[in-house]
């Protein structure tokens, strides 16, 4: 089995940060999405991996040459965004006949994945929302537990159980065939070639999908709720601190996640705060945030903030949303 990873999207709901940063490399309770998605993965037992790249393509492929140095990867460049139904149908050169696990770039979900592995049937991992018309939407035959249709932001929704993101397709060759129907038949949705239409297009041909339900599936997709996703997620895990014994006249107040090589002084750091590496802080207040790598924050207070890499920020008590490379200064 083969995992497909679509990390080319731009990400514009969470720029600026996005400008020099793919959102899959975004830091977020002590890791990155990215290994959050690949991670259980591969203790599943998966180790071939395509990563769908565009957009900073170049730094998705060194991160996960970087971290991951043991897993065989392939990077396919989608040089033009037109779905992700498009993104899939370019990796079918590399997957041939192999069943594919397929997990878009943003999503984190607690699932057994050992359990979806193991049935016999192909699988779409599903989750009950309030308001479903954003998101592809499931049809499930409950007695049977089958999946009936799926339809892409349905303006009407017959369902409220929202397709998470998360597919285990084991007929690949039925897989490939639909995307190329929807392709060359100009089959869109909203203006893209959605992965959803051709999935719909498996099921008209015969092709039986069972449901799994997660267990929690963590928003990344703007400010506020990647902030919300990093406090539930360091609720959950504890977070980490590097060198917590070093941190001069300093107050932690768990759950915090302070990569290594970080300088902090006199300051307050938690709850729910994440600090990337190499950054120094320094007689300041940071709580709900997360703090890029290579930053500098000197009396400031930061509440609800996301703050970029190599920024530089002085004397300010606010909620920030601050991207790469910016320097701030507030006399």
């Amino acid at each position: 089995m083969k995992a497909i990873i679509p990390v080319a999207g731009v990400g514009s709901k969470l720029r600026p940060h996005t400008y020099t940063q793919p959102k899959a490399l975004i830091p977020l309770a002590g890791k990155t999405i990215l290994s959050f998605i690949i991670d259980p993965l591969k203790e599943a037992g998966i180790q071939e991996f395509i990563f769908i790249v565009g957009y900073l393509g170049d730094k998705i492929q060194d991160y996960v040459h970087e971290t991951y140095p043991h897993i065989k990867t392939h990077f396919v460049y989608q040089n033009e965004r037109k779905g992700t139904g498009h993104a899939i149908e370019i990796a079918k050169n590399i997957v041939g006949n192999d069943e594919v696990f397929i997990v878009l770039g943003d999503t984190i979900c607690e699932y057994d994945i050992k359990e979806v592995l193991q049935s016999p049937f192909s699988m779409l991992g599903v989750k009950k929302v309030d308001d479903p018309r954003n998101f592809g939407v499931a049809i499930l035959d409950e007695a049977e537990n089958f999946i009936e249709s799926v339809v892409e932001k349905p303006a009407i929704p017959k369902s409220n159980m929202a397709l998470v993101g998360i597919y285990k397709i084991k007929e690949s060759s039925f897989l490939f065939d639909c995307l190329n129907y929807i392709l060359t038949q100009h089959i869109k949705t909203q203006d893209e070639y959605n992965l959803t239409d051709a999935l719909e297009c498996m099921i008209h041909r015969g092709i039986k999908f069972q449901h799994f339900k997660v267990k929690s599936w963590f928003d990344c997709g703007k400010k506020d709720t990647l902030l919300e996703s990093n406090a539930t997620l360091l609720k959950k895990f504890g977070g980490n601190v590097a060198n917590k014994d070093v941190y001069e006249d300093t107050i932690i107040i768990p759950p915090v996640s302070i990569a290594a090589d970080c300088v902090i002084k006199q300051s307050i750091i938690g709850p729910h705060v994440t600090i990337g590496s190499n950054t120094t802080i320094n007689n300041s207040i940071v709580r709900d945030s997360i703090i890029g790598a290579y930053t500098t924050l000197q009396e400031v207070v930061l509440d609800n903030s996301l703050i970029g890499s190599d920024a530089n920020i002085k004397g300010l008590s606010h909620s920030l949303n601050i991207g790469d490379n910016t320097e701030l200064e507030f006399g």
